[in-house]
């Protein structure tokens, strides 16, 4: 738990020293990476819907695009047992160029290509029933992705002048068997300095994965008691972006669990051995890769 905390403050410095250098200005432009969970088992178990929620999400994607003129948004379906981008896709159709006086055009894009993709990502039923897992979504293939994407749109800004941030929209429980392959994006978004910020929409156990994930690159953990005024913390507290955060006084946990999954028998765990050969953590004191005893 220590040394989560010492890496922590250790990179938030290094991010600080990382902006400063960058020269971090509010002229900045600003990449939101927006993973939305669409697991329909848990969706459904809500009372609050998704197509609801994805009217509140919308509405705040459209209010981060108004910002500023360039600012701009990827966003992310992590579905049971599969990731994909809902946009952009790069499509060779010719699209509807109809324009709507009273709508900036833009907005009327994302919302059908978001809407569009999400509705064909639900036709899909061969995927879901064939994962084991259908509790949870593939958390870690969209944070894959995301961290991907951010890299090549980082790299093909000359100026230097994009800034990159992840909010995740989480409604399903933690999944052990992802959990070596969350860590790895965690770090990788702490080593690049990219915030991961996490809003809980429903669901009673606290996301042990995600909460550290927020903790660890310097990111906000939102739970919300009431799912009905989704739009109104999106709009608080996720709304604005890495620099106007450094003035202001949001809203989020200060509890973090440092909970690890057991190698062996994917289960969270709060004591347990650690492998002297591979640093895995096991519930049982023999290793099941290497066969030597824990310390």
């Amino acid at each position: 738990m220590n040394v989560l905390h010492v890496n922590n403050k250790t990179s938030n410095i290094s991010c600080q020293r990382h902006e400063r250098l960058e020269g971090y200005l509010d002229q900045d432009a600003n990449l939101l990476v927006l993973i939305i969970d669409t697991n329909p088992i848990v969706w459904k178990k809500s009372s609050f819907p998704l197509k609801e929620a994805l009217r509140h999400i919308l509405v705040f994607i459209n209010a981060h695009l108004a910002l500023k003129h360039d600012n701009d948004v990827a966003i992310i379906a992590s579905h049971v047992g599969v990731s994909k981008f809902l946009y952009p896709i790069p499509t060779h159709e010719n699209s509807d160029k109809t324009i709507f006086p009273n709508m900036y055009q833009k907005f009327r894009v994302i919302d059908e290509k978001v809407i569009a993709n999400m509705s064909a990502l639900f036709e899909d039923v061969d995927t879901p029933n064939n994962y084991p897992d259908k509790a949870s979504s593939m958390v870690a293939g969209a944070l894959s992705m995301a961290l991907c994407y951010i890299n090549r749109i980082t790299k093909a800004d000359e100026i230097g002048h994009v800034k990159s941030r992840i909010l995740i929209i989480s409604v399903s429980p933690d999944s052990p068997y992802q959990y070596i392959s969350i860590m790895n994006c965690i770090f990788s978004a702490q080593k690049l300095c990219i915030p991961i910020d996490v809003c809980k929409v429903y669901g009673g156990d606290t996301p042990v994965f995600l909460q550290q994930a927020s903790h660890i690159t310097g990111g906000k953990y939102l739970k919300l008691d009431m799912p009905q005024g989704l739009l109104q913390f999106l709009m608080i507290a996720f709304l604005p972006d890495r620099y106007n955060k450094k003035y202001l006084c949001l809203p989020g946990e200060e509890r973090v669990d440092f909970g690890a999954a057991c190698f062996c028998h994917k289960k969270i765990i709060d004591v347990g051995y650690v492998c002297s050969v591979c640093l895995s953590s096991i519930l049982n004191l023999i290793c099941s890769m290497f066969g030597v005893y824990k310390t």
